[in-house]
């Protein structure tokens, strides 16, 4: 879309006479409202244009345009029907944002045939009413379930593209079978993604964490409401968990990135529902949603079943939310047995005092680098390493022209000579 951008913007600036600017990038997540650069340019509100996670945003209000890609409703109601030739289950229709614009027409046609069958709402921003009994509010979606025994009566058709989207829905509503509908290739499908699989691999990574000592913080989002009371929880979890952590803003998380710290054991990712399940195979080290750092480092809570993508859903007053417990004396404790090294661990919360910087009177400039590393761990463990990451320093690398390297593989480059 952003070919088109300018175009809409001079033509929105004639009609509205407010100034506008083009975002054309964005630090994290494509999905989410970039509120720190309309901010940069010090912009009252937003536009977002193009596939959107719908989480709410914490300062400027923002108007989501979807766009409308095409659909055949008549082939996606047939395979709706060939799915589920029962007329009287229970259905959730749930759709990508680009394909809201025709789930009223494709409700018309699927209705009078299936008195059981529900179709989600979009809704952007804060939720304006409080919940209903039997209302599920997630990932921007609302319907009401009226079945019997709750949403695990139901089944779940996704209109919509295989991606992170439904790959989020599919592991929070974990006890409901999906189908879904992909508009591009006219083929409805149940899904086989093998959702126990998937939980035992997230479960293997709360056990990762569980051994972990060294924890990194990913900040993955800077406008999703509640990220910064977020970032205080886990500090506060990690501290009385006898961890420490590091708080990282390294923009998109990719493995090259993250090598560069080898001390952190484990890295948390804090981010939108759908850029939270990241893949870390290929990873130095694994990534952890807040959920599963949660269930590793709170003794209180438990695994239920339930999983949770969205992290708004542990901050306090939300459905998910535990209160950590009160900190026991470590005479007190059962240890624990990792289930991976067999090594024993910690399995309490504990209180330690906060840090008290040593009494000194006298003033004296000392460089920042050394003071630093003197209170802080990580400081002093970057001080030791030999190499600190690229660094510009302007003005004091020679300019020199341009010169032919090395070819050749590591163990024969071409200007070394053989040795018999």
């Amino acid at each position: 879309l952003l070919a088109d951008a300018a175009a809409v913007a001079a033509q929105m600036e004639a009609v509205t006479g407010a100034e506008m600017f083009v975002l054309g990038d964005t630090t994290y997540g494509s999905c989410c409202v970039d509120e720190v650069a309309a901010e940069h340019a010090g912009a009252e509100a937003v536009v977002h244009y193009g596939p959107a996670c719908l989480s709410p945003c914490g300062k400027l209000p923002v108007l989501h345009i979807f766009g409308q890609q095409p659909l055949d409703v008549g082939r996606c109601a047939e395979a709706f029907r060939e799915l589920y030739p029962e007329r009287r289950s229970r259905v959730v229709v749930l759709s990508d944002v680009v394909y809201a614009h025709a789930m009223g027409e494709l409700e018309q046609q699927l209705c009078p045939e299936y008195p059981n069958i529900t179709f989600s709402r979009l809704e952007c921003g804060a939720p304006p009413a409080p919940v209903l009994p039997g209302e599920e509010r997630r990932f921007g979606r609302r319907f009401l379930v009226e079945a019997p025994g709750g949403l695990q009566d139901c089944a779940m058709f996704y209109v919509g593209a295989e991606g992170l989207a439904l790959t989020s829905f599919m592991l929070t509503w974990n006890r409901c079978p999906f189908s879904s509908f992909d508009p591009t290739t006219g083929r409805g499908r149940r899904e086989t993604l093998n959702v126990n699989r998937a939980l035992m691999r997230r479960l293997y990574l709360v056990e990762r964490a569980r051994d972990a000592r060294v924890v990194g913080i990913l900040v993955g989002t800077l406008g999703v409401a509640g990220y910064l009371a977020l970032l205080q929880r886990l500090r506060e979890l990690l501290r009385r968990a006898g961890k420490r952590s590091y708080t990282l803003a390294v923009g998109k998380p990719n493995p090259a990135k993250l090598a560069n710290f080898p001390e952190v054991d484990i890295f948390v990712l804090v981010a939108c529902a759908q850029n939270s399940l990241l893949d870390s195979s290929d990873f130095y080290r694994p990534v952890v949603t807040p959920y599963e750092l949660e269930l590793a480092c709170n003794p209180a809570r438990e695994w239920t079943g339930n999983y949770f993508t969205d992290f708004r859903d542990l901050l306090p007053g939300a459905c998910a939310h535990v209160e950590l417990p009160p900190p026991i004396p470590a005479a007190e404790a059962f240890p624990d047995v990792s289930l991976i090294t067999g090594e024993m661990r910690a399995a309490h919360l504990c209180d330690p005092p906060a840090y008290q910087p040593p009494p000194n009177t006298a003033l004296a400039c000392r460089d920042q680098t050394r003071a630093l590393a003197e209170i802080s761990p990580a400081a002093s463990f970057l001080e030791s390493r030999s190499w600190r990451g690229l660094e510009q320093q302007l003005g004091q690398t020679p300019v020199s022209k341009a010169v032919q390297g090395r070819r050749g593989i590591a163990i024969a480059y071409e200007d070394e000579g053989c040795e018999q």
